[in-house]
């Protein structure tokens, strides 16, 4: 018989993040790491952990995480906001938490594109009178 996994896709800013939760015991492993080698934040880790403190369910999942694209921060918001729709997945009754602790709202900042004539995204050519 297939184990029991719940899944959840994430993402923030470039960052794409698809989680699966297992029952087990805490264990958080990303892209085939330990999240203590692949983020070396703690802030960033308790970022992670946030959809898991908020139910209380910390020690009862092992998360298994593949990311991609972005930098650190990105891929912590991403990964917590799949954390967040797979807790939902496995049980229902978790949304008004949840929702109440704002981890189903996908952070909808994106970088702005370079548009024609300019330097960047709004940076102009330096003007000069003369």
């Amino acid at each position: 018989m297939a184990q029991v996994q719940y899944i959840g896709t994430g993402r923030r800013k470039s960052s794409v993040a698809r989680v699966r939760l297992v029952p087990g015991n805490g264990k958080i492993t990303v892209n085939d790491r330990d999240i203590t080698d692949y983020i070396p934040f703690e802030a960033l880790r308790e970022v992670v952990k946030q959809p898991l403190n908020a139910t209380e369910t910390l020690g009862s999942y092992d998360v298994l995480v593949n990311v991609k694209g972005g930098g650190y921060t990105g891929q912590a918001g991403a990964i917590r906001h799949g954390i967040a729709r797979a807790l939902l997945q496995a049980d229902p009754e978790f949304r008004p938490t949840l929702k109440r602790a704002g981890l189903l709202t996908r952070d909808a900042r994106m970088k702005e594109r370079k548009k024609y004539g300019l330097k960047g995204a709004r940076r102009a050519p330096q003007f000069s009178k003369r």
